[in-house]
């Protein structure tokens, strides 16, 4: 008995070793619903990281000093731009652009998915027109996906 408990806890220990080493990817797509198709719809993934803790600052009662991080140093140079189309052209609303944007979408995904990512969560929010003379709008969608550390 006191082998079975052993050999359980060593699975049990690294199970917990092996899923705490995990990486995360956010994959976002823009597509466009600016009238008469003057937008521009692309999927966006950062291929270059970066490290929250160089642009953050503590605000505390003492010290309210403001970020002084530059806007050039925390931009990525390094990252994937692919084209989709936009969801209106000049006729309105385009059923087979979106169709289009679905299929390239799921490649996205479906790759990632054999590079060994899962996709572990979907956030989707739009901005759309605000009325007369706006002319603006964008449906985003953040793809988040983990795998086990490589």
């Amino acid at each position: 008995m006191k082998k079975l408990l052993f050999v359980l806890s060593i699975s049990l220990f690294s199970f917990i070793e092996t899923s705490a080493q995990v990486e995360y990817k956010v994959v976002t797509s823009v597509e466009s619903i600016v009238p008469n198709g003057l937008g521009r719809s692309r999927i966006i993934s950062a291929n270059d990281t970066k490290d929250y803790k160089a642009y953050t600052t503590t605000q505390t009662e003492e010290d309210n000093s403001r970020n002084k991080s530059k806007r050039g140093d925390i931009r990525v140079k390094g990252f994937d731009e692919t084209k989709l189309l936009n969801f209106y052209n000049i006729g309105g609303i385009r059923f087979q652009n979106i169709a289009a944007n679905d299929a390239i979408i799921e490649s996205k995904i479906n790759t990632m998915i054999e590079e060994g990512w899962e996709l572990a969560f979907v956030n989707s929010a739009v901005e759309s027109e605000g009325g007369k003379g706006d002319g603006q709008g964008i449906f985003i969608t953040r793809y988040l996906f983990k795998r086990n550390k490589q």
